[in-house]
C-alpha cells in the first residue's frame, strides 16, 4: 500500500511526496527528522523470507558504497509484513531524459563527460568483492546535480554478482526494451558487460533523441541497429564507432570492462583522463530545479488539485503520464530529436518574420523620408519610389490620349453555369462485378502462381491489402497486392463503404455502410457482409443507432463491434452465419463508451477502447463479457485507443495522442500475457503520423495509414521494428483503414 504524505516511518523518515511507483513498491523523498536531510527511500513489497534475506544482503553491500558519481546508501530496514526500504541520498537536479527532452540532443563533449563519469561508477561497482551490476541503467537514472556533478541512481535491479560459475543472486529482473541487453531478458546470464550496453545505449539516444533497436529483436535477426551517424551526422566516427561497441549483441563482442569503455571515449574526443567525479557538465537552469516532482505536476494537471494547498503555476508544465517504477522510461517517449526540429522551426520562423518586419519598417521609413523631404535624396534614389519619381515640373501634354476600349461586361447567367454531371448512384443489389481502377485489369492477377502460395508472400496471407478509398468520390473498399498493383474495386454502396475487416480464410469481409470517409464515430450505419471478389453482398446487422468498428474474430465464429443501439457505445457480437444471434459484450456504466474491439489469437479475449473520464483507455474483457479489466493506464494526460493483437499472441499495440493538447498520433505496445506493468512503452517508428494498424498473418509486418511527402493520406506497410517502409497506394484522395488479407484455404 502507498504511503501518505507526512507519513513517518520507522520512527525517523517523514514522507514528503512520493517519487515513482510500480508494482513492486514505491520511492519516496522522505525527511530524515534525525539529520534534518532529504533521502530517497526505495520500498519493496516483497517480503518472503527468502527476498528479505537476500535484501539485507543487498543493503548491506551498497550501504558501504563510496563514490564521487554513487548517491550513498546510509540505512535500511524491514517492517514486519509491510514491505523493506532502502535509505538513500536524494540527488537534486535534473534526470538525463528531462534534459534530452528539454534541450534536444547533446553534444558531443557533454555525451563524454557523462559517459566517463558513468564508467567511473560502473569501474566502482564491478571491481566490488562480490562485484556489483546495476542492470537498469537508462536516461531516467542518470541525474544530474545543481553543480553539473553526474549521478548513477536507482539500484532497484541492483546485483550482486558472485563468480564465473555462478548466477546473480535471486532477485527481481526487468527489462527496459532499447537499453536492456539480449542477455538479461528471459533466464540468460548478465554480467558487468551486461552494464556497459545500456550505457551505450543511454549514450545512444542522447546523441541522436532516438531509442536504439531493442536487443533482444537485433538478437532474433528481427531488427538491426541503426548506425548512429545516419540518425545524427555530426557525431564523429570514432565516438560512434565506441558507442556502437558497447552496444555489440555479442558480448565477447563489446568493450569487456568498464575502463575500456571509459577510455574509447576519451580517446574519440582526444580527451584526457581526469580523477573519478570530476567529470562534470553545464548545471541545470534555476527555473528546472523549482519544478516540483514529476508525481506532484501529475497531481496538478490529472487531478486538478493544488501542490502544498496552493496554486502553483510552475506545476502545470504539461501533460505529464503516470509515473511507475520504471519512472520516465515506462512514459510515452517524445523523441528529442522531434523537439529539437520543432524548436529549430520555429526559430527559422521568427527569423523570417524578424527580416521581414525589419524591411518593411526600412521601405516604410525611407517612403516617409522621401516624401517629407525628398531634395535630400539623391535623384536615382527618388526615381525608385514611384510616388516620388523626379522633382522637375510635369506640364500636362495638349495632345489628346488615345482612346481606351473599354472591356465588355459579362453578365453571369445560370445558363453560363458550367454545372458537372452527377456520378450515378447504383443500386444495393446482392451482386457486384468489380470496377478495376484506370490501368488495371479486371481481376487480381493469378497467372504469377509463386506469388499467390501464401507460404512465400510477404507477411503471409494473400498477399493483398483491403483499404478504404475516396478515389471514385464516396469511400468504396479496394483490394490491392503489396506492390500497389492489381488494385480493383470490391464495394459499390450508395453512400459509401469503409472498415473492412476479414474472415479468417480471406473470403469475406465485414465493412460499415454509409461511410462519408475517415470519421472517428460513424451514425446510422449497418454492417454488411461481401464476398473478395464483390459477389454476394448481404446485410448483416442494420439496427438503429448505428454500427461501427466490426472485427472479424480468428477462429470465424464472432464479430465483434460498436454499437449504440443501447443509447450509449457498447461492444456486441454477432454470428456471421447466424444475424439473428446477438449478444451484448461490455456493460459500462452510465457515462462509459466502449468500442474499438480486437481479438485475441485464440478468440478467448478481446481488447478495447473505454472512453471514460473524457480519455480513452485500453481495457480487455473475455469473449463472454466476464472480467473487464483495465490493461493499459496513461492518466488523464493521453488517449489510448485503436489497439490490435499481434497473431503471435504476444503483442498488443496501440495508438496514444495528447488528450489536452495537440499532437500527432504516435504508436505503443504492451505484452499481451504480462500484467506485471500497466504502462506502455513507445514503439521507436520516426514517423510523423500513423494510425490505424493491421497486423500482416505472420505477425512480423504492420499496415497502417500515413502521410506522405505529399502530405496526402494513404496505406503503407513496413516490418515490426520499423523498417523497409512501401507506400502501397499513391492517389490524390484519402486512402484508410487498411486490412491485411489472410491467406485463402488450399484446395
Amino acid at each position: 500500500m502507498t504511503l501518505d504524505k507526512g507519513t513517518l516511518i520507522h520512527n525517523r523518515y517523514r514522507v514528503v511526496d512520493i517519487l515513482g511507483q510500480g508494482g513492486m513498491g514505491s520511492v519516496y523523498r522522505a525527511i530524515d527528522e534525525n539529520l534534518g536531510v532529504a533521502v530517497a527511500l526505495k520500498e519493496n513489497l516483497f517480503t518472503t523470507d527468502e527476498y528479505a534475506r537476500q535484501f539485507r544482503l543487498e543493503a548491506v553491500i551498497l550501504a558501504n558504497l563510496r563514490h564521487p558519481n554513487l548517491p550513498r546508501v546510509s540505512d535500511h530496514f524491514v517492517l514486519g509484513d509491510t514491505g523493506q526500504y532502502l535509505v538513500m541520498d536524494f540527488i537534486e537536479g535534473e534526470d538525463l531524459r528531462y534534459r534530452m527532452e528539454r534541450i534536444g540532443m547533446l553534444d558531443e563533449e557533454d555525451a563524454v563527460h557523462i559517459g566517463a563519469s558513468m564508467c567511473d561508477a560502473l569501474a566502482y561497482l564491478h571491481t566490488r568483492k562480490p562485484p556489483i551490476l546495476h542492470r537498469d541503467i537508462k536516461p531516467g537514472n542518470v541525474k544530474i546535480a545543481p553543480d553539473g556533478h553526474i549521478y548513477l541512481v536507482d539500484f532497484g535491479l541492483a546485483k550482486v554478482y558472485q563468480s564465473a560459475s555462478q548466477a546473480t543472486t535471486t532477485g527481481a529482473r526487468a527489462m527496459t526494451p532499447g537499453y536492456s541487453p539480449p542477455e538479461q531478458y528471459g533466464t540468460a546470464r548478465t554480467d558487468p558487460r551486461t552494464d556497459i550496453y545500456s550505457l551505450g545505449a543511454t549514450l545512444y539516444a542522447a546523441l541522436t533523441g532516438v531509442i536504439p533497436e531493442d536487443g533482444l529483436a537485433r538478437a532474433m535477426d528481427n531488427a538491426q541497429l541503426t548506425p548512429l551517424r545516419k540518425r545524427n551526422s555530426k557525431i564523429s566516427r570514432k565516438l560512434a564507432a565506441t558507442i556502437e561497441k558497447a552496444m555489440s549483441v555479442d558480448p565477447s563482442d563489446r568493450f569487456q570492462t568498464a575502463e575500456q569503455f571509459k577510455a574509447g571515449l576519451l580517446a574519440s574526443k582526444s580527451l584526457t583522463q581526469q580523477a573519478p567525479g570530476s567529470y562534470k557538465v553545464v548545471p541545470p537552469p534555476p527555473e528546472v530545479l523549482e519544478v516540483p516532482s514529476r508525481e506532484r505536476q501529475k497531481t496538478v494537471v490529472e487531478e486538478g488539485l493544488p501542490v502544498d494547498g496552493k496554486k502553483d503555476r510552475k506545476a502545470l508544465v504539461g501533460p505529464v503520464p503516470a509515473v511507475s517504477a520504471n519512472s520516465h522510461e515506462d512514459q510515452p517517449f517524445v523523441s528529442p530529436l522531434k523537439r529539437q526540429k520543432e524548436r529549430e522551426r520555429k526559430r527559422r520562423t521568427a527569423l523570417v518574420r524578424f527580416g521581414f518586419f525589419t524591411a518593411l519598417l526600412f521601405l516604410v521609413a525611407l517612403g516617409v523620408g522621401l516624401f517629407l523631404a525628398p531634395d535630400a535624396f539623391p535623384a536615382d534614389v527618388r526615381a525608385m519610389v514611384p510616388f516620388i519619381g523626379s522633382t522637375a515640373t510635369y506640364t500636362p501634354s495638349p495632345t489628346p490620349l488615345p482612346t481606351q476600349t473599354v472591356p465588355p461586361t459579362f453578365t453571369f447567367t445560370p445558363e453560363a453555369t458550367f454545372t458537372s454531371t452527377p456520378r450515378p448512384k447504383p443500386t444495393n443489389t446482392s451482386t457486384f462485378t468489380p470496377t478495376p481502377l484506370p490501368g488495371t485489369t479486371d481481376t487480381p492477377d493469378t497467372s504469377n502462381t509463386e506469388e499467390q502460395d501464401p507460404t512465400v508472400l510477404l507477411g503471409g496471407g494473400a498477399g493483398q491489402i483491403a483499404f478504404a478509398s475516396a478515389r471514385t468520390g464516396d469511400s468504396q473498399i479496394f483490394l490491392a497486392d503489396l506492390k500497389g498493383e492489381n488494385a480493383f474495386q470490391i464495394t459499390n454502396m450508395p453512400n459509401g463503404a469503409c472498415q473492412p475487416s476479414w474472415s479468417p480464410d480471406g473470403q469475406r469481409m465485414v465493412f460499415i455502410s454509409p461511410c462519408p470517409g475517415n470519421e472517428e464515430i460513424y451514425f446510422n450505419t449497418s454492417l454488411y457482409i461481401i464476398n473478395a471478389d464483390g459477389t454476394g453482398l448481404t446485410t448483416l446487422d442494420a439496427s438503429p443507432g448505428g454500427n461501427f468498428d466490426p472485427a472479424w474474430s480468428p477462429d470465424g465464429k464472432s464479430i465483434a463491434f460498436a454499437t449504440m443501439r443501447t443509447g450509449k457505445l457498447e461492444i456486441f457480437a454477432i454470428n456471421p452465419d447466424d444475424p439473428t444471434s446477438v449478444t451484448q459484450v461490455t456493460k459500462g456504466a452510465a457515462l462509459v463508451e466502449s468500442r474499438m474491439p480486437a481479438w485475441s489469437p485464440d478468440s478467448s479475449k478481446i481488447i478495447y477502447v473505454v472512453k471514460r473520464i473524457g480519455v480513452y483507455q485500453i481495457w480487455m474483457i473475455n469473449a463472454d463479457g466476464t472480467e473487464p479489466i483495465q490493461i493499459i493506464r496513461s492518466g488523464l494526460a493521453y488517449n489510448d485507443y485503436l489497439p490490435v493483437w499481434s497473431p503471435k499472441d504476444d503483442l498488443i499495440i496501440f495508438n496514444q495522442r495528447c488528450a489536452k493538447t495537440f499532437c500527432n498520433p504516435y504508436l505503443m505496445r504492451t505484452s499481451s500475457t504480462d500484467r506485471s506493468s500497466e504502462q506502455g512503452l513507445k514503439l521507436p517508428i520516426n514517423l510523423t503520423y500513423i494510425e490505424n494498424i493491421d497486423f500482416s498473418p505472420d505477425g512480423l509486418f504492420l499496415a497502417y495509414e500515413s502521410v506522405g511527402d505529399d502530405r496526402n493520406m494513404d496505406v503503407f506497410f513496413m516490418t515490426l521494428s520499423g523498417g523497409d517502409k512501401v507506400r502501397l497506394s499513391t492517389d490524390p484522395e484519402q486512402d484508410f483503414h487498411p486490412a491485411w488479407r489472410p491467406a485463402p484455404p488450399t484446395p
